[in-house]
């Protein structure tokens, strides 16, 4: 439940989290104001600060962290007015404005940290493209929205031909830009809304949503031309390609990638350096 309510605050506009923000701020406001002298509300204004700090950002958490300190200098002076000086009430509200402040700064930047690890998590260090995990995320949410909407897609699975040997010959660092610059080929030959993963060593995936029959043969020739023309004519290397169009979602992400992964092996049986590609058809997928 609790991670169910938190995706759901995750997929909120910044604004409406800001809206959100402030109303509890205005409740507090309220209660601080009823409550009078004996009861201290500032906890109850640094609820809305953190919350909207953490999932709007730094600056939204501000605003509300300032609209806190306003709120509670005004039920200070509506319900509180007991401080002889006003010079008091000016500087217990300067204190709460820094603890907002504060507490604004340092959720919005524990939230950036973590969100720069999980990043971090879900991307291949090397090639700078995303790693396995990260490419099974995607490939569990396009078997979902295929299910739905019934669109097909497919899934590349793309094996580096002779890898072995540039290391062996030209050194392992020679084959880390090897990898590099596939990674970067396959990069520049897809759609903004495909994926391409290094799944390990020198294999790579590619997710094309809704890519029917047609589409993903029109991006496999592209892509087969390209790493020709920037890694074939560089390197002594081909690549070998199965590839996958599914008219009917798979049972789950291994599934899927095992479909691809048989095709690459067969083109690696039959002499490299080609692609193979099956169309799974309505009724077949499951």
């Amino acid at each position: 439940m609790n991670g169910r309510l938190s995706s759901h605050f995750k997929a909120m506009p910044p604004w409406a989290v800001i809206v959100l923000g402030l109303a509890l701020v205005a409740v507090a406001g309220v209660a601080d104001g009823v409550s009078g002298p004996q009861f201290s509300f500032s906890a109850f204004y640094l609820i809305p600060v953190v919350f909207t700090a953490w999932y709007a950002g730094r600056g939204a958490g501000i605003a509300v962290a300032v609209a806190g300190a306003v709120a509670w200098l005004a039920a200070d002076v509506a319900g509180k007015s007991y401080h002889k000086h006003a010079l008091t009430r000016i500087w217990n509200d300067a204190v709460e404005l820094s603890l907002f402040l504060s507490a604004a700064f340092v959720i919005s930047a524990l939230r950036g940290r973590l969100e720069r690890e999980e990043e971090q998590a879900r991307t291949d260090q090397l090639t700078g493209i995303a790693n396995r995990r990260r490419f099974n995320e995607l490939a569990g949410d396009e078997i979902r929205r295929s299910r739905r909407y019934r669109n097909s897609f497919s899934v590349m699975y793309i094996d580096i031909d002779n890898f072995k040997v540039v290391n062996d010959t030209m050194g392992h660092s020679e084959g880390d830009r090897l990898l590099r610059q596939v990674a970067a080929a396959i990069g520049g030959s897809i759609r903004e809304s495909d994926t391409v993963a290094r799944l390990g060593g020198d294999e790579f995936a590619l997710l094309l949503p809704e890519a029917g029959e047609d589409a993903a043969r029109s991006v496999a020739t592209k892509l087969r031309e390209r790493l020709k023309a920037e890694v074939e004519s560089r390197w002594p290397v081909t690549f070998s390609i199965g590839m996958v169009t599914y008219l009917d979602a798979p049972a789950t992400v291994d599934d899927m990638i095992r479909r691809a992964d048989l095709l690459m092996y067969q083109v690696k049986g039959g002499g490299k350096d080609e692609l193979r590609h099956e169309v799974v058809a309505r009724g077949e997928g499951e």
